[in-house]
């Protein structure tokens, strides 16, 4: 597969030319559309399998889409809640099914093929033939119905025929097999259903789809023929996930979303998709010119973006370990002495289908200066349904109260039940993610203002997290004492670490600051309080240079982590216009783990000190970081993780957004880590519902706007040397 990377994808010198004349000012939505077509994926050959594959989806549904040599158009469906009977096996997210879409005579994929990711419009499009009279297909997901639309235009009568293929004909460990429903008339539909009855959330919960389309009917149970050649085709695939008591059930449900989605027609469904999508990309850009890393720069945060929004929107917060996009995954290694390969399918994945929190997260903070609000939700209100069965398992262990999230659970939540002589591990006395979702929730709250979010979901985390750090651990001489407690995976049961005593002097002070009004007397007392009692954070010395250290006392490492600069980022204490910057750089620079990718944020910490070599450095690596085995050039590099990594494109996106513009209370940050050499426009977004798009060329503000304009007075200019002055009216 690695031999698509070379020719095939765009050609960067055309980017690079184009986006210098478009990158200075971005305003209309024909010139954003125009703009964002210069990073449409194009292929100009088929795929071997689902590696050579492209991303689409709605938010909740997900597809991989690939043409096979013969013409074939194949995709695999996956849902964000399609979870299985067993959430942390290597399945526990497996896809929905594959469907292939066979015309008669084939799709020509020797003779004028073209194959197009059409971004602004969130759609695949296929041609094939003369120019004059191409051979058309176009494959897309409802960004508003749980519908997926395939269409075929030719210009001579084809037939077509759709066929599902099943990947689990039989039942396995942990896995049950499809059921193909018999009898049904035109169409197909098929399920899986779990079976198990131990974990409510799990229970009956069922997931499939149903095929029709005019001009299809039924050949066999997993086969829809066309009745007779036709020059237009239209096919709908609706899908659904529900828990319910019986299949009988399910299907009904499945109905009414059938009927639901046939009385709208269907260039009122893609006028309304296409407009979803141009909303979607008028909130924020980034577009980067000056040479050459700067136009794939552009490309990676455009292209991570996209496949951000295709999985987003769903039940359950996007995976970090390959999202609903997994492939078949080829894998060689050594068993029992002997090299052996073998494909994974694409229901497996490395790490399974549990949540590990500081996995999770890069792909969210991005989302407050893209203004992507509505794709955050399904990671706060996940955590909104976990937190009363964890309050409660909190009071019947350990008879206090409060709640955390664990690093590393499913969906439904849970916490580690353990005493204070329990051995330590990696994700046990681990209680840092209930910390860096509430200073998430905070930042959330002072960019959107939403009180009810605040009242309803901000607060009720938030406070828990604070009642749990005040009542678990021992309070010496007026101080907490946190021990045993984790320095993330880092140091095991050290005392008193940097990222949990970061967190509470974070979130503390942005709860006391909240509006009276949406909190009691009795909190703000609780937390004036609680937040005396916190230590300070520990400092040492490397090399006879004061820094911060990743706890008071720590034992072996067990990890590739650096735990003490969680005060820095998610944790801002320390920054531009911060108090002791230079400590925080020294510590940057003594950090003993220094690589880029994955789930490492270097870039978005040095972006937060202003060290731009080292941000631009981190963001050309990252966002170019394209695994070897596949063809889309944002399906990232295994890493840590799976493919596609989505930890590494969240934490382009962010280092890149904070290179760029920070936002502090009510100031406003442009150019804090920006290299001289390279040209942009931006549109982002800001605390108090404030919007700021400008240009910058060669390192220079050249255009900005700040929506209010009132706000204009707290935006500030940060200079090379690193002193602030207000923008230029220009």
């Amino acid at each position: 597969m690695s031999d698509f990377l070379n020719g095939e994808q765009m050609n960067i010198k055309l980017i690079i030319g184009l986006a210098a004349l478009l990158a200075v000012n971005v305003g209309s939505a024909g010139e954003l559309g125009r703009q964002l077509d210069e990073y449409n994926e194009v292929w100009t050959t088929p795929s071997e399998d689902s590696r050579g594959s492209m991303p689409l989806g709605n938010g909740d549904i997900g597809l991989n889409v690939w043409i096979e040599k013969s013409g074939d158009l194949l995709f695999y469906i996956s849902k964000t809640d399609a979870w299985s009977d067993n959430v942390g096996a290597s399945k526990g997210l497996p896809k929905v099914g594959r469907v292939r879409v066979k015309l008669s005579p084939a799709l020509a994929t020797d003779n004028g093929y073209l194959q197009t990711l059409k971004l602004a419009t969130g759609e695949i499009e296929i041609r094939s033939g003369p120019a004059n009279a191409p051979s058309v297909l176009r494959v897309w997901v409802d960004a508003n119905r749980p519908v997926i639309r395939v269409e075929t235009e030719t210009p001579e009568p084809r037939e077509v025929q759709m066929a599902f293929e099943t990947t689990r004909p039989a039942p396995e460990r942990d896995m049950q097999a499809d059921t193909i429903l018999p009898g049904q008339t035109n169409r197909i539909v098929w399920y899986y259903r779990n079976q198990n009855q131990q974990i409510s959330q799990l229970t009956n919960r069922t997931f499939g789809a149903a095929i029709s389309g005019d001009n299809l009917v039924s050949t066999s149970s997993t086969v829809l023929h066309s009745a007779k050649p036709a020059n237009r085709h239209a096919i709908s695939i609706c899908v659904l996930t529900a828990q319910t008591p019986t299949p009988e059930t399910w299907l009904a449900q499945l109905d009414d979303i059938v009927a639901q989605a046939a009385v709208v027609p269907l260039e009122t469904a893609r006028r309304d998709h296409r407009d979803w999508w141009q909303a979607f990309w008028n909130r924020s850009w980034i577009f980067v010119s000056g040479d050459e890393d700067a136009a794939k720069v552009t490309r990676g945060y455009v292209l991570q973006r996209f496949v951000s929004a295709c999985a987003g929107r769903g039940a359950y917060p996007i995976k970090f370990n390959g999202s609903i996009f997994t492939m078949d995954w080829h894998k060689s290694e050594k068993i029992k002495g002997v090299q052996t390969n073998y494909i994974v399918p694409a229901d497996a994945r490395d790490w399974g289908g549990q949540y590990w929190f500081q996995n999770t997260r890069p792909m969210y903070w991005p989302m407050l200066q893209s203004g992507d609000f509505d794709l955050m939700l399904p990671l706060f209100n996940m955590f909104r349904a976990i937190l009363p069965n964890n309050e409660k398992e909190i009071r019947d262990f350990y008879h206090h109260d409060g709640a955390y999230f664990a690093e590393t659970k499913p969906f439904y939540g849970g916490i580690n039940k353990l005493m204070p002589d329990a051995p330590g591990k990696y994700t046990d006395f681990y209680y840092t993610p209930i910390l860096e979702l509430s200073a998430m929730m905070l930042d959330y709250y002072a960019y959107t203002r939403d009180q009810n979010f605040a009242r309803e979901t901000l607060l009720p985390i938030a406070d828990a997290g604070v009642k749990f750090f005040d009542q678990h651990w021992k309070h010496e001489n007026g101080k907490l004492l946190l021990d045993p407690d984790n320095a993330i995976e880092m140091f095991w049961k050290a005392r008193n670490p940097a990222p949990d005593i970061g967190g509470l002097r974070w979130v503390l002070p942005h709860l006391l600051a909240l509006p009276a009004d949406l909190t009691t007397a009795e909190q703000r007392d609780r937390w004036r309080r609680f937040l005396g009692e916190i230590p300070e954070l520990p400092v040492g010395q490397t090399n006879g240079v004061k820094v911060l250290l990743p706890a008071e006392a720590y034992g072996p490492s067990h990890n590739f982590e650096n735990p003490e600069l969680y005060a820095i980022y998610p944790f801002r204490l320390f920054g531009l216009n911060k108090p002791e910057l230079q400590l925080a750089r020294a510590t940057f620079a003594a950090r003993r783990f220094k690589d880029d990718g994955c789930w490492r944020q270097s870039g978005v910490q040095a972006a937060l000190l202003g060290d731009t070599m080292t941000a631009r450095k981190n963001v050309v690596f990252v966002l170019q970081r394209q695994d070897t085995q596949v063809r889309f050039p944002a399906f990232w590099a295994h890493g840590s993780d799976y493919v596609p990594d989505e930890d590494n494109g969240g934490n382009g996106l962010n280092a890149l957004q904070l290179m760029l513009m920070q936002s502090e209370g009510q100031k406003i940050y442009l150019l804090p880590a920006w290299p001289g050499n390279w040209t942009a426009s931006f549109k982002l977004h800001a605390p108090m519902q404030t919007v700021v798009a400008g240009s910058v060329r060669n390192g220079k503000l050249e255009s900005l706007t700040v929506t209010p304009p009132e706000r204009r007075k707290d935006v500030e200019l940060v200079n090379p040397d690193g002193t602030l002055t207000k923008p230029e009216q220009k």
